[in-house]
């Protein structure tokens, strides 16, 4: 990547909430069946947040433990950046919550909303700060309690997602190692395919769009999913001809979960094995800009990754939107300035 110094991830964290939504228990809310929800998505549970958890409290946990693992206090932080499609609140962002919480005061803070591609657009985002020498260190969290506008009398979309924030640590690091490439793209003719509808200026809240449930997610599955397929693939293609890669260079594969043959679709297509590729939302479902992040953190603890390895982190979502890069891995920060 252009700039005056090379930029990677030095560390992440992960956090999801103690509660656990089964399939079965969603049998016995809505007509739907454990068979039914695997079978076509590849999910048998998801986290739910407790009635007193907010964004910025899932966030909080999750920005700790990459802070933690990065030996870097909040103090250091130049930015914060929050994906999110629930934010606490319209105004102010999450991430300025997030940085009273944290205690990092000479942190500029700002919420990107891009769907299921938040962390990708946030880490695009924050790595040329770093690179065109701005800033040296720049937290990003995707984090959504997406429970919270789920129609649970919906079977169509009330399987799908869940709870759950991931953080990462950006930083300088060794010549050659981190981010090489980057893929954005938007079509927002689609947008009216993946939203929610009332809350914001178009559609203020007001009794009528309570009682029309317009507050919830609203989804056109069918339409979303041809369209994921296309955008999965494709975006991981830009990013292998931008980087100089070939498929058969791809280490490990972080896809966006939501939904098990939409990675299947890619596996496929880039001919790797499911060892190559970072697969949970069996356990946590569709957690739209915290699954990335998440993903790549279990990644990591399991082992997954060593300095030089190819890593394509790849999503798509609301916006419609999508995105991917390519990093080569490396955790070592790169010598000059303190910390």
């Amino acid at each position: 990547m252009k700039g005056t110094r090379s930029v990677g991830i030095l560390a992440t964290g992960s956090y999801t909430p103690e509660r656990v939504l089964t399939n079965f228990d969603l049998e016995k809310m809505v007509e739907t069946s454990d068979e039914w929800i695997v079978s076509r998505t590849g999910i048998r549970e998801r986290r739910i947040c407790g009635p007193e958890q907010a964004s910025s409290d899932l966030a909080l946990e999750a920005a700790k433990k990459a802070l933690a693992k990065a030996n870097i206090s909040p103090e250091q932080l130049d930015m914060i950046i929050v994906a999110t499609v629930t934010p606490d609140t319209m105004f102010p962002s999450t991430a300025c919550i997030l940085q009273e919480k944290l205690g990092a005061k000479k942190a500029a803070a700002l919420d990107v909303s891009a769907a299921c591609t938040g962390f990708l657009y946030g880490i695009a985002t924050g790595s040329q700060f770093i690179a065109n020498g701005l800033y040296r260190y720049i937290l990003v969290v995707g984090v959504e309690t997406l429970s919270k506008i789920t129609n649970y009398k919906d079977r169509n979309t009330c399987v799908l997602f869940g709870d759950g924030a991931g953080a990462a640590v950006l930083g300088p690091v060794k010549e050659g190692l981190g981010f090489q490439a980057f893929e954005l793209g938007a079509d927002g003719s689609g947008g009216a395919l993946l939203s929610q509808p009332a809350g914001g200026s178009r559609i203020p809240a007001s009794a009528e769009s309570i009682e029309n449930n317009l507050h919830y997610i609203s989804m056109a599955g069918g339409e979303v999913f041809k369209f994921a397929v296309r955008v999965m693939n494709s975006a991981t293609e830009a990013v292998l001809e931008k980087s100089g890669a070939s498929k058969e260079d791809i280490d490990l594969l972080v896809p966006h979960q939501a939904n098990k043959r939409i990675i299947d679709s890619a596996i496929q297509r880039f001919g790797l094995s499911e060892d190559k590729v970072a697969i949970n939302l069996d356990r946590y479902g569709n957690m739209s800009s915290a699954s990335i992040p998440v993903a790549l953190d279990e990644a990591i603890q399991e082992g997954r990754l060593k300095e030089g390895d190819n890593v394509i982190l790849v999503g798509f979502g609301g916006g419609l939107t999508w995105g991917a890069t390519l990093l080569k891995w490396s955790t070592q920060e790169a010598e000059g300035g303190e910390k």
